[in-house]
């Protein structure tokens, strides 16, 4: 199976500077096409956010050049990926780059923070791991799902049935993290992973993407039978990028999409 893919990033309407990072990787391998993406969201109120998010992209295209392919080839298990292995892995990298832009900013008196949101494709599965509140949506035929769950006040709050999902979306808390890479002194990264079809869209994208769109919107302008080519997919990413800018979305604001065929 193979893939479609497009990465979109724009600075938004108010900040000077984009702290979003965004990667797209992919590599033919002898268990067919693999695809890494990761949308990592520079903390907007942190000095040098863009200095975290970047750190933390350059880790993952060393990890999966470098380290993914014993993961593929010499730590299977019965005959396929090792989840825990691969859990195990991504856990470490996102401590120790934690550890790094910590230490980094202590150094130059400045805070800085990132999110993280990845999607790993291969042999017919999908493996997610998130941190903050960037997201991984997967939109088939008939619906839209979010396969990641935000580390936020409100979705803590949600979790234990102190608040609705319209509460949450309107609260004035609704953006404090509970984690955040370079931030936090203890970072536990949530993960996920499942089976995929061909035909099938996933959207990796920074909170400034779907703040003011909703899961019914994504879904008529970014459904299966809607991207057929990376070109309907830049317009369509495009085209919800200057949508949330006249909805006066003020963050940063990063999408992938990606299509099995």
């Amino acid at each position: 199976m193979g893939f479609l893919s497009i990465a979109h990033s724009d600075v938004g309407i108010k900040k000077n500077t984009n702290q979003d990072s965004v990667l797209i990787k992919e590599a033919m391998t002898d268990y067919g096409e693999v695809l890494l993406t990761v949308v990592c969201d520079g903390m907007g109120g942190l000095a040098k956010g863009e200095v975290a998010s970047a750190a933390l992209i350059r880790a993952f295209s060393s990890w999966f050049e470098e380290k993914f392919p014993e993961i593929l080839y010499e730590k299977r298990k019965d005959g396929a990926i090792d989840r825990m292995e691969l859990e195990n892995e991504l856990n470490a990298l996102v401590i120790d780059v934690n550890h790094k832009i910590a230490e980094h900013g202590r150094q130059f008196h400045v805070a800085m923070g990132t999110t993280a949101a990845l999607l790993l494709l291969a042999e017919g599965r999908y493996y997610t791991m998130n941190v903050g509140d960037s997201r991984v949506y997967t939109i088939d035929s008939e619906k839209v799902s979010q396969l990641t769950k935000d580390q936020t006040f409100v979705q803590k709050e949600i979790d234990q049935g102190r608040m609705t999902p319209e509460e949450a979306r309107k609260h004035p808390q609704r953006n404090v993290l509970l984690q955040c890479v370079g931030a936090s002194e203890v970072i536990i990264p949530e993960f996920t992973d499942g089976e995929y079809e061909k035909d099938e869209v996933f959207m990796i994208c920074s909170d400034g993407f779907r703040h003011l769109i909703s899961e019914e919107e994504f879904f008529k302008l970014m459904n299966p039978g809607k991207l057929n080519t990376e070109k309907e997919m830049r317009d369509a990413a495009l085209y919800c990028t200057e949508l949330n800018k006249s909805r006066q979305e003020k963050d940063n604001i990063s999408v992938i999409l990606v299509k099995t065929c």
